[in-house]
């Protein structure tokens, strides 16, 4: 069913609307469609601004002596120029930014070759140096050289040496303090112990010496065998 928009009493049909607005769209981006490749913003915009004038021209249309198709052409023209104008100035800026970032890229890749550039060129010139210095050392110079250094070895080997000694004798005196703080702990804790045990051993006797003997002045009783029966 086509849909209608009343506007002061009349008709509008929105298809033909949207008909005459597609159909402006499509002139101003069909190189884009036709090619097969996406369209610019130019023309995109320029057929997003011809559907939306060419409903807004078809409204005005209505409401005055053009009528509504004649009102939706040119709202459909004016609103592609509008938005054709638009795109073109976005276009610009993109190919502008785009235009600043190859010159930078161009600029860094410029300015990375001179640097391996120059760095190569040091090079050789401290590998032409060297050689020509060593065109100047004697023998006598090189074993001078290998001496010293021998000798510094060797003072080297002795200082690492006495250090190494001397951290052993403190870690050995360490262990030997903490081992002598252990040993008087365990005899304190023993000798405790050992005390403990001796005072109840000798409390023990007493109480069984207590319980066997009689009381003073008491007679202990005869022995069974010297109790003679009755007549």
């Amino acid at each position: 069913m086509e849909s209608i928009l009343p506007l002061n009493g009349s008709v509008v049909s929105l298809k033909k609307i949207a008909c005459v607005s597609t159909a402006l769209a499509l002139l101003v981006a069909g190189s884009g469609c036709s090619s097969g490749v996406a369209p610019s913003k130019t023309a995109s915009n320029a057929g997003t601004g011809a559907v939306v004038g060419g409903l807004g021209g078809a409204v005005v249309g209505n409401n005055s002596s053009l009528g509504t198709g004649t009102g939706a052409a040119i709202g459909a023209g004016a609103g592609a120029i509008i938005g054709g104008v638009i795109g073109m100035v976005q276009e610009a800026k993109d190919r502008k930014e785009q235009d600043r970032l190859a010159q930078e890229r161009a600029y860094q890749q410029d300015l990375a070759k001179k640097r391996a550039e120059e760095a190569k060129r040091k090079a050789a010139e401290d590998e032409e140096l060297a050689i020509a210095q060593g065109f100047r050392i004697t023998d006598i110079e090189l074993n001078d050289a290998q001496k010293k250094t021998d000798d510094t070895a060797d003072r080297l080997k002795k200082l690492q040496n006495e250090k190494a000694a001397a951290l052993q004798r403190k870690k050995t005196l360490d262990d030997l303090h903490e081992k002598q703080l252990s040993n008087e702990a365990e005899i304190a804790r023993l000798e405790e112990e050992l005390a403990r045990l001796k005072s109840d051993e000798a409390a023990l006797p007493v109480a069984k010496t207590s319980a066997s003997t009689p009381a003073a002045g008491a007679k202990s009783p005869a022995p069974a065998a010297a109790i003679k029966p009755g007549p």
